[in-house]
């Protein structure tokens, strides 16, 4: 059951939530540059914030029959997105696919639209305050 709150921010708190994943993934991408055998993931953003928000197409799902089994992988109470391995474009010989420059670029772009977003998160809870205190 989604609350008014959550009506109002809308899909960016999701985003919020998948660009700090992100983030977290493509740093250990270029903390693991010179770890041979590492293979750089990735989220593919458009399709996990659609998941998160509920408007994916449900392929193959997980069901379980007793509370017992493990459930599918979740991160702070959503579907974890899933992981992807980039694909190299000029893979190492020792099996390392990091790129430092397309990593470093990614995380840029992905800093980027963190704020973004924060900064539209930011400007909607100013928009509830002054609704609230009347803009005093």
């Amino acid at each position: 059951m989604t609350s008014a709150i959550d009506k109002h921010l809308g899909v960016h708190a999701q985003a919020l939530n998948l660009r700090s994943q992100r983030t977290e993934l493509l740093a250990a991408n270029l903390a693991n540059a010179d770890t041979p055998g590492y293979r750089a993931r990735d989220i593919d953003f458009k399709s996990a914030l659609a998941q998160a928000s509920g408007n994916a197409k449900h392929g193959v799902q997980l069901q379980t029959t007793n509370a017992a089994h493990i459930g599918p992988k979740q991160v702070n109470g959503a579907p974890a997105p899933e992981l992807k391995y980039r694909t190299p474009l000029a893979p190492s010989l020792d099996g390392n696919t990091v790129d430092a420059q397309l990593e470093q670029a990614a995380f840029a772009e992905n800093t980027v639209r963190y704020q973004a977003t924060l900064q539209f998160l930011n400007s909607k809870f100013r928009g509830l305050m002054t609704a609230i205190t009347g803009g005093q």
